[in-house]
């Protein structure tokens, strides 16, 4: 599948900075992706009108099991509501026992530095794999 791009459900007010969360999802087996992707779309589609949302993009690698997000936010606090919120709130309950890993990392950029780039999302991720985070509070749970 391919990326799904960048898209911006309010644009970000310049001259502030925006909270980014990239994430990395791993499934248990090949018969956990289509539920996985399914639900993915659903978050997709709350994300697009979700208020305080600046920006998101996705990467669906189903035969490697692997998903990706990335997403920038007007703040913690919108991020939050966001996750806290119908259907993103079910869909994780759901999700979770066919998690074989989940990593996570957040950071702060200038709202004239969106659209954020996969190259750069993956390198956060990276780091945070390896523990090397130095930005905002991250977590990785394996």
């Amino acid at each position: 599948m391919p990326t799904l791009p960048w898209t911006t459900p309010n644009p970000a007010i310049p001259g502030t900075r925006v909270l980014v969360m990239a994430s990395r999802f791993e499934v248990r087996s090949a018969k956990d992706v289509p539920k996985f992707f399914l639900k993915s779309l659903a978050a997709w589609r709350q994300v697009k009108s979700a208020p305080g949302a600046v920006g998101a993009s996705l990467i669906a690698q189903p035969l490697k099991r692997v998903f990706y997000t990335l997403s920038a936010w007007e703040s913690r606090e919108a991020l939050d509501t966001f996750v806290r919120t119908e259907p993103h709130r079910g869909i994780m309950g759901a999700l979770r026992p066919t998690m074989r890993t989940s990593t996570f990392t957040f950071w702060e950029v200038a709202a004239e530095s969106l659209p954020i780039t996969w190259p750069d999302a993956r390198e956060h991720l990276a780091d945070e794999e390896r523990g090397n985070s130095t930005e905002l509070d991250g977590n990785t749970n394996s």
